[in-house]
């Protein structure tokens, strides 16, 4: 006898549903208007044009019409077009299956592997947990970076920001902790990025090891503005399902800027009126929205770790201002490092985490705050040093400092594919601070 899944459900109940037929009456721009039908925010339409149909999703409704903007590319769509209602959201494939897969911004996989057709469904948008339901973060989540376990130490269900220019080390980093982080299971969302890294990122950065337990979302620059945006919630739904599921994950998303630029795409396609330095008002209702839905639940967690590149190296631009009063922490790329091929190139000084003190012991907490003292006095002193104006004995932090300056950029310096578990970080730390 056959069982009934999820998936066959769904799709019989789909068969029956009724269907609701409206009419393109307006195309500006990205804008598709529509008429005849009643929808909600976020509801999936489809517009039977002259090339195949285009999904389109509502992101505005007055005046008797509904402001759509299409998930695929328009040409042949014209005036009168019948469109039809799917009467919910997007839905995307979730499950064990998804390990090891690359999939496009709508949840479709895009790479050779079995099809999805069979796994369990999901509408995209999910409830957060309430605040008091969230268990606290107690835990350390080893990443595999010495810099960041032993500095700006991360706890299992924290949100951090990796926060830099372009051409910096973003993406390589996220690549290192793909690699060696000790979470069940990476989700990796890479938004914007340009058609040709992504086959490197997949194949270099990330490795057959790191894709085997991992799930790659990806859309492109090229990409319409609403699956770039949908892209983000698509990996976060897909965190959501593995956290529900009583895993540990990592929620990888390169870049958190450009799903702001997609917003705000939409957001002046759909007649915002910009804002701050040209943002309307909707990037940044989104950003806690979206960034809230990471973090821990009474089943299990989500460490979400967000690049953000930031405009001209400026760490006050309005999304990085934002983005850095939501999370939990944040980590700074330095532009001088990395041009001196220190990598990875974070700026222990610049970076902090809020967790910290509740994830590490007190010996740890001690010799991490014992190193940054060292790095603080020896940034004081150097241009004094660099020009032989400094004197020896004037302050002892300095001169500990600069006598184990070669040992600590060993320390902090890590090759891409090296990895190191925390408790090795915490003893070679412990070991380099000790007199």
């Amino acid at each position: 006898m056959s069982v009934l899944t999820d998936a066959h459900r769904e799709r019989a109940r789909a068969a029956v549903r009724p269907v609701r037929m409206g009419r393109v009456v307006g195309l500006l721009g990205l804008r598709v208007t529509v008429s005849g039908i009643t929808a909600a925010l976020g509801d999936l339409l489809e517009v039977h044009g002259a090339a195949g149909p285009v999904p389109v999703e509502v992101v505005a409704s007055g005046g008797g019409v509904l402001t759509c903007l299409p998930l695929a590319e328009t040409t042949g769509l014209r005036a009168g077009d019948h469109v039809h209602d799917f009467g919910e959201g997007l839905r995307i494939p979730v499950g064990e299956a998804l390990r090891g897969r690359v999939l496009d911004g709508l949840g479709r996989a895009v790479d050779d592997g079995p099809s999805l057709d069979d796994l369990e469904s999901v509408v995209v948008d999910h409830v957060v947990p309430a605040a008091l339901s969230r268990p606290r973060i107690d835990r350390q989540l080893s990443l595999g970076v010495r810099a960041l376990d032993g500095l700006i130490s991360c706890g299992r269900g924290q949100r951090l920001g990796i926060m830099a220019g372009s051409g910096v080390g973003k993406s390589s980093l996220l690549s290192m902790i793909a690699r060696g982080t000790d979470a069940e299971i990476s989700v990796i969302a890479l938004i914007g990025e340009r058609g040709r890294e992504v086959r490197e990122f997949l194949e270099n950065d990330l490795g057959e090891e790191g894709l085997r337990r991992s799930i790659v979302v990806v859309a492109t620059s090229d990409e319409p503005p609403v699956v770039r945006l949908r892209a983000a919630f698509v990996a976060t739904r897909i965190a959501e399902w593995f956290r529900d599921s009583g895993r540990h994950v990592v929620l990888m998303m390169d870049s958190l800027t450009r799903v702001a630029l997609a917003q705000r795409e939409i957001g002046l396609s759909a007649g915002e009126p910009p804002a701050t330095r040209g943002f309307p008002p909707s990037v940044f209702a989104l950003l806690p929205r979206l960034l809230e839905r990471a973090g821990t639940s009474p089943a299990g967690s989500i460490t979400g770790l967000y690049t953000v590149l930031v405009e001209g190296d400026d760490l006050q631009d309005p999304i990085g201002d934002s983005v850095r009063s939501i999370l939990d922490g944040h980590v700074v790329l330095s532009r001088d490092l990395a041009t001196s091929g220190h990598f990875p190139s974070i700026d222990v000084l610049e970076s902090i985490s809020r967790v910290a003190s509740a994830v590490i012991e007190p010996t740890a907490r001690q010799d991490a705050q014992h190193l940054r003292r060292l790095l603080a006095a020896h940034r004081s002193v150097r241009e004094l040093v660099e020009i032989g104006a400094y004197v020896a004995g004037t302050d002892p932090d300095a001169d500990q400092a600069l006598a184990l300056m070669p040992r600590i950029n060993a320390f902090l310096r890590q090759d891409m594919d090296d990895s190191t578990d925390a408790a090795d970080t915490w003893s070679a730390l412990h070991e380099l601070v000790t007199p």
